[in-house]
């Protein structure tokens, strides 16, 4: 049976991708400067006998025929690039870059498909199909590296049918996944905002134009878009996170600069925003004496799971490892560039615990101190080969 011969194999090559999980993380790289990363990948392709492609400077897509290839393409993606986070774990594969750590888990993400690559083309004679395996760079920092791959042409030639991705959960218990269908993670766009005034002595505040007060204001009035002009129904968030202006006690500035984030479950509602932030910081700066530049960078897209590929990919999933062990996914207003495929083709994006309280690792992605339980490299290859062998 196809689904045991995948957990077997799956335990069998644990450790092995234990070490490229250590190896990964020993060594990581910032977005879109996966030089190593991309060349590793590369090199454990080669090993395996799967030809691979090279795109958008540092991702590469690999292709793995089964039986009657042409018969189904379905598309697996893992991300590998880093965080500028300095690792705190005192473990032997700490990070060897300073500054530079694993804190999302994209090291486990890699480390899986390329798993799961292993276990497919090993057994690419009981599979139908063609399985497409997307190391993309970049999913951490503006555009996205998947925006950069599908440029490039990831999706077509052969165009799959469908995309499935995995993540790393740390609220999840070891031994568990989880699913959701319809909307699952917000879109986020980034704020940079500049207010200006006219500065001055801070004793005679009648002789300038206080970029500081009208800041705050400013602060004040973007937080009642959301709360008076957002449908209730729809989660949405709009944070200002910093506030740079002045550098003593007695000048008041010509200048503040703010910058925050911009994040909605709705893409409509989204764009709708975009347009009442720029009136009313414009407005409001201006009938305070001042002037204001603004700018809006459009980030990634919401992600959306379809409905149907969902449910089939959660009744796959309770397969593989028992309904007791799949949850639902919890809607999130963090931010994934795998919105980008799923706006284009039916994508499932999922869930893989790794959680273990009994042995301390509990702490969540970009903290210093971020880990998994690495029994859960041998679930999360297994399952994505389940779901690139059976959906």
């Amino acid at each position: 049976m196809l689904q045991e011969k995948i957990k077997a194999l799956a335990q069998e090559y644990k450790q092995e991708f234990i070490d490229v999980r250590h190896h990964l993380h020993a060594h990581p790289e910032l977005s879109y400067q996966e030089f190593e990363t991309s060349a590793f990948v590369q090199k454990k392709l080669k090993e395996f006998g799967i030809p691979f492609t090279k795109m958008a400077e540092t991702g590469v897509v690999g292709l793995i025929e089964g039986k009657n290839p042409s018969s189904r393409v379905i598309a697996l993606r893992a991300d590998m690039d880093a965080l500028p986070i300095h690792e705190e774990n005192d473990v032997p594969y700490k990070s060897t870059k300073d500054g530079i750590m694993h804190a999302c888990g994209h090291d486990v993400h890699t480390t899986c498909l390329l798993g799961t690559a292993k276990i497919l083309n090993e057994l690419k004679e009981e599979w139908e199909g063609t399985v497409k395996l997307i190391f993309q760079p970049g999913e951490e920092r503006n555009p996205g590296g998947a925006s950069y791959m599908i440029r490039d042409g990831v999706l077509e030639n052969p165009k799959p049918q469908c995309i499935f991705g995995l993540h790393v959960h740390p609220g999840l218990a070891l031994g568990k996944l989880s699913f959701r269908g319809g909307k699952v993670m917000a879109s986020a766009d980034e704020l940079y905002i500049t207010v200006k005034g006219k500065g001055g002595h801070a004793a005679s505040p009648h002789l300038t134009v206080d970029p500081i007060l009208i800041a705050s204001h400013l602060i004040i009035s973007l937080q009642q878009i959301i709360s008076r002009n957002k449908n209730p129904h729809q989660p949405s968030v709009l944070s200002i996170t910093s506030f740079n202006g002045g550098t003593t006690t007695n000048v008041i500035p010509n200048e503040v600069k703010l910058m925050g984030t911009f994040r909605a479950m709705d893409e409509e509602w989204r764009f709708k925003a975009h347009e009442l932030i720029r009136r009313t910081a414009t407005q409001l700066v201006e009938s305070m004496g001042g002037t204001l530049d603004l700018h809006i960078d459009i980030g990634y897209p919401t992600v959306y799971n379809n409905e149907a590929l969902n449910n089939k990919a959660r009744t796959k999933a309770e397969e593989f490892m028992g309904s007791s062990n799949v949850e639902e996914t919890e809607l999130r207003m963090g931010a994934e560039d795998f919105g980008y495929y799923s706006q284009i083709i039916p994508g499932c994006f999922f869930r893989l615990g790794v959680m273990n309280e009994a042995k301390g690792i509990t702490s969540g992605v970009h903290t210093p101190t971020f880990n998994i339980d690495e029994d859960a490299i041998a679930i999360g290859m297994g399952m994505m080969a389940w779901l690139g062998t059976s959906v």
